[in-house]
């Protein structure tokens, strides 16, 4: 039987990412989810940005999933 052995690998670090260029980053994402959040929440009605019923529709079950009273 032949012997197989692996040579030790050197231990990877992570590499430190600064926070200067994780901050757009963030910023872009706390953004998108309070308009998404907009959207499903509060999207109807007197503060509706959006006329008619298509983003209300379009959302529907997201409402019901996350707990929001539609109706």
């Amino acid at each position: 039987m032949a012997s197989v052995s692996a040579a030790p690998t050197p231990a990877t670090v992570p590499v430190a990412i600064p926070l200067r260029q994780i901050l757009p980053w963030a910023a872009f994402g706390a953004v998108l989810a309070v308009v998404l959040l907009y959207f499903v929440g509060t999207e109807q009605g007197i503060t509706s940005v959006v006329s008619g019923e298509t983003v209300h529709e379009f959302v529907h079950d997201g409402r019901h999933l996350l707990g929001f009273p539609c109706h």
